[in-house]
């Protein structure tokens, strides 16, 4: 299988356990590496040969922006079985960073990081 790596997609979005972090929100950021046979699109020079990122990356700022749950882990999981929809995709990781956690005395990142399959 090959891979298309796309990485640093940065949102506002309001998920999160506390009531003020569906309130006030945070800054998240997202990598994903999209599993597609790229054999095809490497000879032809075709785009319907491949995965389109952009669909990708426009699901991931959709669901950023406009899903509340409470945790990240649902999240995650939300933006990776729709993109598994996308044409040609077999294969996502989806990284998902809450890039500055409401955490006291913590200033670290907390990543959730899964990778689904088509069946």
């Amino acid at each position: 299988m090959d891979f298309i790596e796309v990485t640093g997609i940065r949102c506002y979005g309001y998920t999160g356990y506390l009531p003020e972090e569906q309130v006030l929100g945070q800054w998240f950021e997202v990598d994903l590496t999209l599993g597609v046979d790229l054999s095809d699109a490497g000879t032809s020079d075709n785009l319907d040969d491949t995965s389109d990122y952009r669909e990708a990356i426009s699901i991931v700022k959709n669901h950023i922006q406009t899903t509340k749950v409470a945790l990240i882990e649902r999240l995650t999981e939300i933006i990776a079985q729709e993109i598994l929809t996308l044409p040609n995709l077999n294969q996502v990781r989806v990284r998902l960073t809450k890039v500055a956690p409401p955490i006291p005395d913590f200033a670290g990142k907390i990543t959730i990081d899964i990778t689904r399959s088509k069946s």
